[in-house]
């Protein structure tokens, strides 16, 4: 992670940011930048800890960017989570609650202050277990709502052949869509469905399958492997925390997209 190759492109890469740049120049690489955001994440560092951390290594580093300028630039990098993985992929959907601050269950408590979640939507390869796309919502948003968004975001790059996911996603929205998008949908339909279509045929073959034999559906879809969403969650939080540092909203999406983004590459390491 600590790979400090982009000091030997510096130079070359500040040339074509600043190519056509109106405004102040860019004087730090997007690269270094972003090495910078990986440390900070990885080792739970204040802006201003990573800007010691820097100047400890000053020897190597052309120029040496303030706490003010790293964190304005941290927040400002564009993360994508646009993995190509090369072949057609099954993918797992969830979502889990990140806390807004790290004040303790004591602080709410006693002083009945609730700043909240975040929701993280991803679709994971369950081959892989890499994340191929992310959503940041607020705790308001539900689940069944962002199947598309994320499916249509995993299919940028690979060719979805199937989507894993509890009845949080069962809508006949989800179903016509991938039913139209030519995947197979294996999601748990909710416990008081009954066999009818009731204006959706694709849901209404998956529902009476589950209500004859739910047990031979879960084998046959292999639905197991949808505890892959919920293993990165596990290591995400155990690696990152369960919490953010930002405090404001675009920023908390920024932190998360960024770390989303490491897991990606630890995980790409093995």
């Amino acid at each position: 992670m600590l790979d400090i190759d982009v000091i030997d492109s510096w130079n070359d890469e500040l040339k074509k940011m600043n190519d056509g740049k109106e405004g102040a120049q860019y004087r730090y690489p997007h690269s270094f930048v972003q090495l910078l955001g990986y440390m900070r994440a990885y080792f739970h560092l204040p802006y201003r800890q990573t800007e010691g951390v820097v100047k400890a290594h000053a020897k190597n580093v052309p120029s040496i960017p303030d706490y003010s300028t790293i964190s304005r630039r941290v927040n400002d990098l564009d993360i994508r989570i646009n993995e190509r993985l090369g072949s057609d992929i099954v993918i797992a959907l969830d979502s889990t609650g990140i806390k807004v601050a790290n004040r303790g269950e004591w602080m709410r408590h006693k002083w009945h202050v609730k700043r909240g979640y975040l929701k993280i939507h991803v679709a994971v390869d369950i081959r892989k277990k890499k994340i191929v796309s992310m959503e940041v919502t607020s705790e308001e948003v539900h689940e069944g709502g962002m199947l598309k968004k994320l499916v249509d975001r995993a299919s940028e790059n690979n060719n979805v052949k199937k989507v894993l996911a509890d009845a949080a996603y069962d809508s006949k929205a989800n179903f016509r869509y991938l039913s139209d998008k030519n995947i197979e949908a294996a999601i748990k339909v909710r416990k008081n469905s009954t066999g009818k279509a009731m204006g959706c045929y694709p849901r209404k073959v998956v529902a009476v399958q589950q209500l004859g034999d739910f047990d031979r559906w879960k084998g046959s879809v292999s639905y197991g492997y949808r505890w892959i969403a919920e293993s990165v969650f596990s290591a995400m939080k155990r690696i990152f925390g369960e919490y953010v540092s930002a405090k404001k909203y675009p920023n908390m999406v920024s932190e998360l997209m960024l770390k989303a983004s490491l897991y990606n590459m630890f995980i790409g390491m093995k």
